[in-house]
């Protein structure tokens, strides 16, 4: 009897064992097939958009500096006007009435840890108004653990502040729009992005920073028409991808610059 009863729980075990090893090998094979679906046409090089925007305007420039991962780059944008950055700078400088200086020091492929050594090619004496991080889509796709992505994220967001920068931060999107990523896989990393920008959110507020929630704001737009959402890679945002994005995260970005001016005793307008 003692056998008998004991075989239970442990043919349970067996076959959840074998369960989970099963999903793990369907896993596999739709990531790669949601590699060979989404195309390379954009290459590895985002346009360059750092200028200084609406220069006409009276006023010192507004200081924006840009980070993080390839959204924030702007790949898949058309033109300079189109990618984040130069969406921001544009926004940003047509509300406050006076020119803004754009950087961008975001790069393609990058995850969070990769956050530290675009700080540290920045000039000692350099010190941004504002600073806009967007990164956590690698983070996801690469597996890294949350704990990772939002103690670089807090080292990240530590050092601008300490330059003086007012910093914003725009959570990982929802990968769930990913049309090209086969289901179960489309779940569960739906569930991962999801899971990584309530950490980020936390990790933000806690630093001092504003989060904006990406998923939130702009993720129904890419599920509803990822024709027009996406670029031709099916992954990357198009030229319409980024305004939505960029019209998310501007309202944030506004008033990180007035308080960032008005910090400095700068007026916020021109005039």
């Amino acid at each position: 009897m003692h056998r008998r009863y004991l075989a239970v729980p442990v043919g349970i075990g067996v076959a959840a064992v074998a369960i989970v090893c099963g999903l793990r090998a369907v896993l596999v094979r739709q990531a790669a097939i949601a590699r060979g679906r989404i195309g390379k046409p954009l290459g590895e090089e985002s346009i360059d958009a750092d200028r200084v925007w609406r220069r006409r305007l009276e006023g010192d420039p507004v200081e924006l500096l840009v980070l993080g991962d390839s959204l924030a780059a702007g790949l898949g944008a058309e033109t300079r006007k189109q990618t984040l950055g130069g969406r921001l700078a544009k926004g940003l400088a047509r509300r406050l009435h006076r020119p803004v200086r754009l950087r961008t020091i975001a790069v393609v492929g990058s995850e969070s840890p990769d956050l530290d050594d675009q700080l540290a090619g920045l000039p000692v004496d350099y010190a941004p108004d504002v600073a806009v991080i967007v990164v956590g889509g690698n983070d996801v796709t690469h597996r890294l653990p949350v704990s990772t992505s939002t103690r670089h994220l807090r080292r990240a967001i530590d050092e601008l502040r300490g330059r003086g920068a007012e910093v914003v931060v725009g959570t990982c999107p929802d990968l769930g729009a990913l049309r090209p990523v086969p289901q179960p896989l489309r779940r569960l990393v739906s569930s991962l992005s999801r899971r990584l920008a309530e950490a980020q959110t936390g990790t933000a507020r806690d630093a001092g920073a504003v989060p904006v929630d990406l998923r939130r704001a702009v993720g129904p737009m890419f599920f509803d028409d990822p024709e027009a959402m996406f670029s031709l890679d099916r992954f990357h945002p198009s030229p319409l991808g980024y305004r939505r994005t960029a019209e998310a995260l501007l309202p944030a970005v506004l008033r990180a610059a007035e308080i960032a001016l008005s910090g400095r005793g700068r007026p916020t307008t021109a005039d």
